[in-house]
């Protein structure tokens, strides 16, 4: 399913089918930043990159977050941008966005809310697969 993949795979021009989960709640961690960063850095070398919410990675995209007491910027915004980048596969875990109380609509951006087996067959497709 998935493989180490090193620097050198990326400058040379190889495309992998890379997919980056996020599980961790947005603040409190650098998870979900760092996670975002590296989105973008593989976007820059043409990787197929899918993104995945699944656990508390669905507050990632919640809309209207208030920072404020975590003394960190809201990024959730940023989310935004990940289609300029040509980033459009974007996945949230259907139990876990339910467990949360939240639909679709509470997200900053549009994605494909999928079950446990759609996810798992999706994770199969992979080369590689980093998990935040």
């Amino acid at each position: 399913m998935s493989e180490e993949m090193d620097f050198d795979e990326l400058e040379s021009g190889i495309v992998k089918k890379m997919m980056f989960v996020n599980r961790k709640a947005p603040y409190g961690t650098i998870y979900a930043l760092e996670s975002l960063e590296v989105k973008l850095i593989s976007a820059a070398f043409d990787q197929d990159v899918s993104v995945v919410f699944i656990d508390d990675g669905v507050f990632d995209l919640k809309k209207g977050q208030d920072t404020s007491a975590t003394g960190m910027k809201n990024f959730s915004p940023t989310y935004r941008a990940l289609e300029g980048y040509d980033i459009e596969k974007l996945y949230v875990d259907a139990d876990s966005l339910a467990a949360r109380g939240l639909t679709e609509e509470d997200l900053v951006v549009p994605v494909e809310v999928i079950s446990t087996e759609q996810m798992a067959d999706l994770m199969e497709e992979q080369e590689v697969i980093f998990s935040f």
